[in-house]
């Protein structure tokens, strides 16, 4: 690029009338001008003839654990997994998750690793769902409530009463049924892995010892956000109350709800009890913990680390299902040092479940019929 460039100072910068001094200064100014756009061109010039800069094709800027996309394993990188949870670093379900990474990384040889969040360090249950969604959590855990409003057919679940027994529990969730509702998962780009303990849930109150339905009427009593919570508890006379986890040991203490429920094992890690005066041994709901993954991730894995995954996820589960039976105990009796805890008999519970019947219609409704009776047919 040539650029010429004449300079004809009298021309420029001459002016009648006025002392030699000031034409010699308005010449000075008029020449610095002239430079000034001389260099200009020139950096333009040289910005003109190079290349635009490309992207970087290093992984540094890349988070290292960001969820790696189908072909990610092509890279000779390692793969990181990127889990959360949460439950606090005392309860089953880290244990659990901490098996999974040991059995991840042994069996690959180290090719990909784990990373656990836990204690909702990146949200709770329904963020967790919707990272895992997203890809911005690799996999990850949730109770089966929230479950519910990205897969319907997970408020079979939510039936009151439903599980007699754990061991039950187990048959069913890890034969057909259970296996019917993960994969009603892939449709919402979740991969089921497997379903772990959450424990059957029970009552907590701040004044009454809860004994028949009539001892819950207007009793304001916190739920998860879900539909089929909140119809069983108005049809035992209570006000249900969905408030996020996070903020329920807070509401407890100030005394803006009255009780809450959840497992046993909750209940005591995250010190519920001591906000409480009752505890009731109701056994309402079986709430199991499903164990998702980013679709996209587990599809673009080669077919040995899908099974890499699922040993994990398998042994995990099993691990973390007999320590969380274990825990539940000991939380029961470490409760019953602070608080009273009533034990309901077969009749007075089978009273709870007479009046809650009519939420299997709403259930049927919202997860559809035919899923229903099949859990019904199989818990006879």
């Amino acid at each position: 690029m040539g650029l010429k460039i004449e300079v004809f100072a009298n021309n420029v910068c001459k002016y009648q009338n006025v002392t030699l001094f000031k034409e010699e200064q308005n010449m000075k100014k008029c020449i610095a001008m002239l430079l000034v756009v001389l260099v200009s061109i020139t950096m333009f010039a040289g910005c003109a003839s190079k290349p635009a800069l490309e992207p970087s094709n290093s992984g540094d800027s890349q988070k290292a654990t960001e969820a790696p996309k189908a072909s990610g394993e092509k890279t000779g990188k390692t793969i990181t997994i990127k889990v959360a949870h949460g439950a606090p670093e005392d309860h089953s379900s880290h244990a659990g998750w901490i098996k999974f990474k040991e059995v991840v990384e042994a069996e690959s040889k180290g090719t990909m690793a784990v990373e656990i969040y836990p204690n909702q360090q990146l949200g709770g249950d329904r963020e967790i769902m919707e990272g895992c969604q997203l890809g911005n959590i690799t996999a990850g855990q949730s109770s089966s409530a929230p479950v519910a409003s990205f897969e319907p057919s997970f408020f079979v679940l939510d039936i009151p009463f439903l599980f007699k027994s754990r061991q039950q529990v187990y048959e069913i969730l890890d034969g057909e049924a259970g296996k019917a509702l993960l994969k009603n998962l892939e449709a919402k780009k979740l991969k089921g892995l497997g379903f772990s303990e959450n424990g059957f849930r029970n009552l907590t109150t701040s004044s009454v010892a809860v004994r028949k339905p009539e001892d819950l009427k207007g009793m304001k009593v916190r739920t998860m956000e879900n539909a089929i919570h909140i119809a069983t508890w108005k049809l035992l006379g209570a006000n249900p109350t969905p408030i996020a986890f996070g903020e329920l040991f807070t509401a407890l203490q100030q005394k803006t709800i009255d009780g809450q429920e959840n497992p046993f094992e909750l209940i005591y890690s995250t010190k519920l009890h001591e906000v409480q005066k009752y505890a009731i041994d109701t056994q309402h709901i079986y709430s199991p913990l499903v164990i998702v993954m980013n679709i996209d991730f587990y599809n673009g894995l080669s077919e040995e680390n899908k099974k890499i995954v699922d040993k994990a996820a398998k042994e995990s589960i099993e691990l973390q299902r007999s320590i969380a039976a274990e825990n539940e105990q000991k939380a029961k009796e470490k409760i019953k040092e602070k608080i009273e805890v009533i034990e309901l008999t077969d009749a007075e519970r089978d009273a709870f479940r007479q009046m809650t019947k009519p939420v299997i219609e709403d259930v049927k409704a919202k997860a559809g019929t035919e899923i229903v009776d099949i859990f019904l047919n199989a818990t006879k």
